[in-house]
């Protein structure tokens, strides 16, 4: 069997309710709260645009220090082990620029623009349905007191 063909094979048989299928790894990375931010950044979903216009959600290429501004309460470590990760698994480029001091910058691939365009709609139901989840938790807690 080709190496095409074990992919392909292997691309049906993947099953993330099976404890030991590499996509539920896979899952669980890509559902963390910091990759879903980064993601984000990357995205352009930062830029809110001009008042009443839709977001500009125009990928762009951003600088560590950028990023950990952005996102803030992470830690520099954890912020780069996502960095990392999300390199490892082909989801954004890590470029060095030769220049005094070095520049890092991070930009999304084809792939993490794909999955970027998921997490957006993520962070915006989170966003939008807040104020609904806080009542349901006072309603929640005012029954069990």
């Amino acid at each position: 069997m080709k190496a095409a063909q074990k992919r392909a094979q292997a691309k049906v048989e993947y099953n993330a309710f099976l404890a030991e299928c590499p996509s539920r790894q896979l899952l669980d990375r890509i559902s963390d709260k910091w990759v879903v931010l980064v993601l984000c950044a990357l995205g352009g979903d930062h830029n809110p645009g001009p008042p009443g216009a839709a977001p500009a959600d125009v990928p762009k290429a951003m600088r560590y220090s950028q990023i950990a501004r952005l996102l803030a309460g992470v830690s520099q470590k954890m912020l780069t082990q996502t960095l990392r990760s999300l390199e490892h698994d082909g989801l954004l480029t890590r470029t060095v620029t030769p220049t005094v001091p070095v520049t890092v910058s991070y930009e999304l691939t084809d792939l993490g623009l794909s999955l970027h365009h998921m997490t957006r709609g993520l962070r915006n139901w989170a966003q939008t349905h807040m104020a609904e989840v806080l009542a349901n938790h006072e309603n929640c807690d005012a029954r069990t007191s």
